[in-house]
């Protein structure tokens, strides 16, 4: 089958070479890659007949090229996860009652009543924050928002130190409490890797399921509130940047963040939409449903 370009992945060019009148690249960016036909190519010399040209090939070697960028988009997000576990081991999160506080703002009723970025927020007003997660972020909030200047009782860890700090809220222009701090679930991160093959293999398939599902989770909740949700699709540009904000952050959340984009890029392109990989397919199943609905009335006639 006749072809004018072949590249892995995308992006800037690493290396490049050609041969029999066809340029192979290696690019930056482990999404995928890209081969380009020479079918709709007016100067490639090619007679519109040539069985080589992709347009003239079989319904099935259609499908099979077609489909290879999909394809290759799931590989590479599994051999992402794949190496992730190998070599980095997957994040473990265990959690913790009460309230961590990562900041507190220069100024703010929080800085000025005493609390610092670390402290361990357990109890509000008497009230113990067993629970762990989002609820006891929720309940402080609460309690604050609904005490503009008034004294809140919050009991405090600051490393092995426990205390109470008595906080009032500043009044917002909306007339609700706050403190000028920023908060979070009591979590701590750890990484685990397997002990086995059979362990790897498992750790892989779970992590590699579960982000799947969370893809399809969310292009669906995309479509189904495409009105409130279409600000938030972010083009190439915005999608560069926020992997450099990761890099910069956190170099092991780069790999969920590589195995999440491509197999983004693998549902995206699976539509059957114009210009995208699933599009095409669709033509050609139309195709292929057209000569068989030929085959059959002539079997009838």
């Amino acid at each position: 089958m006749k072809s004018r370009a072949s590249y892995v992945c995308f992006g800037p060019i690493l290396a490049k070479f050609n041969s029999n009148n066809v340029e192979y690249s290696l690019r930056a960016f482990p999404l995928g890659g890209f081969v380009g036909f020479p079918d709709n190519d007016p100067n490639s010399g090619i007679p519109l007949d040539d069985k080589n040209l992709l347009k003239n090939r079989p319904i099935w070697d259609r499908v099979v090229v077609v489909s290879a960028g999909i394809v290759a988009n799931v590989i590479f997000a599994y051999a992402i996860i794949f190496a992730q576990v190998v070599f980095v081991g997957l994040p473990v999160q265990e959690a913790f009652p009460g309230v961590l506080v990562p900041d507190v703002k220069s100024s703010s009723a929080g800085s000025r009543d005493g609390l610092l970025p670390g402290d361990v927020i357990l109890a509000v007003d008497g009230s113990e924050l067993s629970s762990y997660g989002s609820d006891s972020v929720s309940k402080v909030v609460d309690v604050v928002k609904s005490n503009p200047n008034r004294s809140v009782l919050l009991r405090v860890q600051r490393g092995k130190e426990g205390f109470d700090i008595m906080i009032t809220p500043d009044k917002s222009f909306d007339g609700t409490g706050r403190i000028g701090v920023q908060l979070s679930p009591n979590v701590r991160f750890s990484k685990v890797k397997p002990k086995n093959v059979t362990e790897t293999f498992s750790f892989v398939g779970r992590e590699f399921f579960g982000l799947s599902y969370n893809v399809l989770d969310s292009l669906k909740k995309t479509f189904l509130n495409f009105s409130q949700t279409a600000s938030q699709v972010a083009g190439p540009v915005a999608i560069i940047a926020v992997g450099a904000e990761v890099a910069k952050s956190n170099a092991d959340g780069l790999y969920q963040f590589a195995a999440l984009l491509n197999l983004n890029l693998a549902v995206i392109n699976l539509l059957p939409l114009p210009a995208l990989d699933g599009g095409t397919l669709a033509l050609i199943l139309l195709d292929m449903g057209g000569e068989d609905w030929i085959t059959v009335r002539r079997n009838n006639d």
